[in-house]
């Protein structure tokens, strides 16, 4: 397993290139070596590079080839007329900790490969010859793009085709650009992640969407934070699609536009779409086709979501569909739902047990007042304040915990309660507090937050009492609402004893 290392500045393609010392100079040596799977290819911090650097051979799935950099400063940056990385056939590749801008063809191209992982890597301004999107892979399998950002680009931000196994996580993509363009397109593509990513169509010229899905199978899309765009996200033909936990707002400029939409490309089977805040937008879920399609939708589950602000219904079946819309909370200025006659008579979409915000909210002020002092069943040995999430996603993985989330093992000491984590990765959170019966709720700047107890407000209470949050918190500029709770059982005796 060798090393190479590549420095315009100082570098000869006549040297060996196997040290700092002895560097290559440009991509036409790299491309003369019969790379070996281990080898890795470092440019040096700081440097630029004119060209396409054409990836010819693979690694193995124990060690991998890596494109990556060495030295401090700036990420090396890729320009070129042509696409920045690009590679056929080759499979077990990293590419890490680079940046690729000012390309005329995609930032990187991978056809018929496998076990692709794209890394920390900034692309910014490509596609400037109107080719394919920014990071683009057709035909393969187990794409991992991670953790990079993806900027002002012409066309897809990015382009899955034909790719079984793709892991969309962590990543920022802003303002592709393109009638045509959406942030992230998959299609023909099955067993994918998208998750963790902030996803920002609100600068781009003549946008189209945000997340395109187009005949996938066995798809997630949870924990996003998706804004702006002529629609959200459209899973528009699909098997076994999960949409769970997004913030999805900011989306319109046409009639049907829509944060979620489905049936107009394909047949739709078996959909979750629940936990999702839905907002400042036209549509919510839009079960939907032009013209007079036959497409199967069937299947399709909408429950436990958010609806604010929006200027159409929060649900649209217009086609013949079945499933349900349940347990769903929608403000009280927004339609319920837009369902043709046909499908009401047919009872194949029934709508139940939905609640307006104001229902909610005094719903849960109601289960707070029904826990009367006085009960004292508690052992001596409990924690003074317990935290219970009620129905919140719980994660024991800190890495792991995205926007929303509350993590376990929270502790209590000194009439504080720590919860460890309420991750202010798209909303900056930082001196935000929320003011209960018994005490208040603060978020610091790390993200963490803690619940203070009131003594003055405990006194002359015994027993047990409860503290219950229903979260809708704005900085100002940003606004987060998460309609499960968060209760503090206070044991007061152990607590001021």
């Amino acid at each position: 397993m060798a090393i190479y290392y590549v420095n315009p500045a100082i570098g000869s393609n006549s040297n060996n290139g196997t040290s700092e010392d002895t560097p290559f100079s440009s991509f036409w040596a790299v491309e003369n070596l019969k790379l070996q799977p281990g080898d890795s290819v470092l440019l040096a911090a700081g440097s630029v590079f004119n060209d396409q650097l054409d990836l010819k051979y693979s690694g193995s799935v124990a060690a991998p080839i890596t494109i990556g950099s060495y030295g401090v400063g700036d990420a090396p940056v890729i320009h070129s007329p042509n696409d920045g990385i690009h590679s056929l056939y080759a499979s077990n590749i990293v590419i890490e900790n680079i940046k690729i801008s000012d390309t005329g063809g995609a930032a990187i191209y991978g056809g018929s490969v496998s076990n692709w992982t794209v890394r920390n890597v900034e692309v910014d301004h490509t596609g400037l010859a109107g080719k394919s999107g920014s990071i683009t892979f057709r035909t393969g399998s187990n794409i991992t793009i991670e953790n990079s950002t993806i900027n002002d680009v012409n066309g897809d931000g990015v382009w899955i085709e034909k790719v079984n196994g793709v892991n969309f996580n962590n990543n920022t993509v802003t303002n592709a650009h393109g009638t045509a363009a959406d942030a992230v397109q998959m299609n023909d593509s099955s067993n994918i992640v998208i998750s963790g990513n902030y996803l920002d169509q609100t600068g781009a010229a003549t946008p189209k969407g945000v997340i395109a899905l187009v005949r996938t199978v066995n798809a997630l899309v949870e924990d996003n934070a998706i804004i702006g765009g002529g629609f959200g996200i459209g899973a528009q033909a699909g098997t076994n699609i999960a949409i769970h936990d997004n913030d999805i707002s900011g989306y319109g400029g046409y009639s049907w536009s829509y944060a979620i939409g489905l049936g107009d490309q394909g047949n739709t089977r078996d959909y979750d779409i629940s936990g999702n805040y839905i907002h400042d937008g036209v549509w919510g879920v839009a079960v939907s086709a032009s013209g007079t399609t036959s497409y199967v939708r069937e299947g399709i589950e909408i429950h436990n979501n958010v609806f604010d602000d929006l200027s159409q219904a929060a649900l649209k079946v217009d086609r013949p569909a079945s499933g349900s819309f349940h347990d769903n909370v929608i403000a009280s200025d927004v339609r319920p739902y837009s369902i043709s006659p046909t499908i009401i008579a047919a009872n194949t979409f029934p709508v139940s047990n939905n609640t307006t915000l104001d229902e909610a909210q005094a719903t849960m002020l109601a289960s707070s007042d029904s826990l009367a002092v006085g009960d004292t069943t508690h052992t001596d040995t409990a924690p003074a304040l317990v935290a219970t999430h009620d129905s919140l996603k719980i994660s024991s993985d800190l890495d792991g915990a995205h926007y929303g989330n509350l993590l376990e093992n929270d502790s209590s000491a000194n009439g504080t309660l720590l919860l460890r984590r309420f991750e202010g990765e798209f909303v900056d959170k930082d001196g935000v507090t929320l003011t209960g019966q018994y005490g208040t709720i603060h978020v610091d700047s790390d993200g963490d937050y803690s619940y203070t107890a009131d003594a003055a407000k405990l006194a002359g209470l015994s027993g047990d009492v409860s503290d219950t949050f229903y979260y809708k918190i704005s900085d100002g500029t940003s606004l987060h609402f998460d309609t499960d709770t968060l209760s503090i059982s206070i044991h007061v005796d152990d607590l001021l004893g």
